[in-house]
């Protein structure tokens, strides 16, 4: 189970970014990176296509997950655990506040 899932919300610790938040659009697990929206922002020259128009475009960049801490409920960064609930079931749990994460 992974710390940090796609949907949740999340605070930038590190970086040009840094205090900034955003929703997780991508997780990539394998390289432990992320994308943030509206963080981390790049130009990238673009080809035309048929489907777009060529120019420099402004699109997210991923981030390193070690940069990124879940929000917790008043949007301050949160370090994340696990727990098991009786029924079994293993949720993930905020330590700042205790509380468990939606997802």
């Amino acid at each position: 189970m992974q710390k940090i899932r796609k949907g949740d919300k999340v605070v930038v610790l590190t970086g040009k970014d840094k205090g900034r938040s955003g929703e997780v659009i991508q997780v990539m697990p394998k390289e432990d990176r992320a994308v943030v929206r509206g963080v981390n922002m790049v130009k990238r020259h673009q080809r035309q296509t048929q489907a777009q128009e060529a120019g420099i475009i402004n699109k997210e960049a991923s981030i390193h997950l070690s940069n990124l801490a879940v929000a917790d409920k008043d949007g301050k960064p949160t370090r994340v655990g696990f727990k098991v609930l009786e029924d079994g079931k293993k949720v993930r749990v905020a330590k700042r506040s205790g509380e468990v994460i939606d997802g």
